[in-house]
């Protein structure tokens, strides 16, 4: 494939999981010979497990701190991750192109008030009347401060102010489709034209009850002990493990990052997102049309999948990789970082971008389910499948 000054590449990462912090505790994971290990919070949320947040210094990133203490923890780590890809890209002190740069986030809502919560549930244990009675305790018991701290676009707006990126700002709110939609449409306006260079990612964190509470209420979530990825039985739950997660990328037109002499990681080929029906066969016949952007008879290619882990969307998706890439390596890396919800494909790219960089010959992160590779990996191809709707699929590759 030739290039061209509109190809879309990578030129910063950011990312936080509970690895650690930044691009060497990811790039150690990518290019260890041995299995990782998966960092877990099993008693704070017991019995349900979860990947927790790092030892994070705000300051590094967010250097006042009335700027942090007006920030809930989503918020922070979404702030966090994007000032590290900034660093990254070379960028944190350009003020003119930190103005100029537009700004894509991935969110969801803000942190809730769990005693109010818990309120409401004992009161509706007492009374028949429970749609009065909550009316009731929405006049009374809750802050306007607490709702404006739960706006999603909070995140985009701490992010301008921190570091100073001022072009065009956009939020888009909806699970792990929200992030897929937000790495898209940053492909598809530097692929345009529209724009030269883009901020774009999100952040998701896990140890919070009401998140856990909105997962366990479909019974979507692992219970008792961890189990690896694609061996999570019925009989512990639904499947999935959380993960505290913080995944920024700065994406440039190629012109735009050979001007300024930045570091290229990846090129991205194709991005595709969708959603709709998965009955009878229709989740199978979009990822197909999905996984034609990567050809046939490839070789060298590593699938970083996004999976939930929620058994009967896993083994799904799982057999339809094997089938669709039968040579390539299969990575489930939500076995070792949890599953970060809007940070999910975000997080999944920036991986990507970094094994390809390296030339990485990534291990198994699930020892059941995945096979050694042969060789460096040149192609990485991102899934991520959300656990109740919406799929999208990306191709990168070495930037040689």
């Amino acid at each position: 494939m030739s290039r061209s000054d509109r190809d879309v590449v990578v030129t910063g990462v950011g990312i936080v999981t509970s690895l650690g912090v930044g691009k060497a505790p990811h790039l150690a994971l990518l290019t260890s010979e041995e299995r990782p290990q998966a960092v877990l919070e099993t008693e704070k949320f017991k019995p349900y497990p979860i990947h927790p947040m790092p030892e994070i210094d705000w300051s590094a990133q967010i250097p006042k701190r009335g700027d942090q203490r007006q920030m809930e923890n989503w918020q922070r780590l979404g702030v966090f991750a994007a000032g590290l890809a900034l660093d990254d890209a070379g960028l944190k002190d350009d003020a003119e192109l930190c103005g100029t740069m537009d700004m894509i986030v991935a969110a969801g809502g803000g942190e809730r008030d769990i005693a109010v919560d818990s309120m409401i549930v004992d009161e509706s244990l007492k009374r028949n009347d429970r749609e009065v009675m909550l009316n009731e305790k929405l006049k009374t018991e809750l802050r306007p401060t607490l709702f404006l701290a739960q706006l999603s676009n909070l995140m985009a707006g701490n992010i301008s102010i921190v570091h100073k990126v001022t072009g065009s700002s956009r939020t888009f709110m909806g699970e792990e489709a929200a992030g897929i939609s937000a790495i898209e449409t940053a492909f598809a306006r530097i692929s345009a034209g529209q724009s030269t260079h883009t901020l774009v990612g999100g952040a998701f964190v896990a140890e919070r009850a009401d998140i856990i509470l909105l997962v366990e209420g479909i019974r979507a979530h692992l219970t008792g002990d961890w189990q690896p990825l694609w061996s999570r039985e019925d009989s512990a739950g639904g499947g999935m493990v959380m993960g505290s997660v913080g995944a920024f990328l700065v994406l440039e037109s190629r012109e735009h990052a050979q001007a300024r002499g930045a570091h290229i990681y990846a090129i991205i080929d194709a991005i595709e997102g969708d959603r709709g029906s998965r009955d009878e066969g229709r989740l199978e016949k979009r990822l197909a049309r999905m996984a034609a952007m990567a050809g046939e008879g490839v070789s060298d290619l590593v699938v970083f999948s996004g999976s939930s882990g929620l058994h009967d969307l896993a083994a799904r998706e799982k057999a339809f990789l094997e089938g669709a890439f039968p040579k390539a390596a299969l990575r489930g890396y939500g076995g070792v970082a949890g599953h970060g919800m809007e940070a999910q494909f975000p997080l999944g790219l920036a991986l990507a971008a970094l094994a390809v960089d390296a030339g990485a010959a990534v291990p198994v992160f699930n020892v059941e389910g995945e096979k050694a590779m042969s060789g460096a990996a040149q192609q990485a191809l991102v899934t991520t499948v959300g656990y109740t709707r919406g799929e999208g699929m990306a191709l990168l590759r070495a930037n040689a």
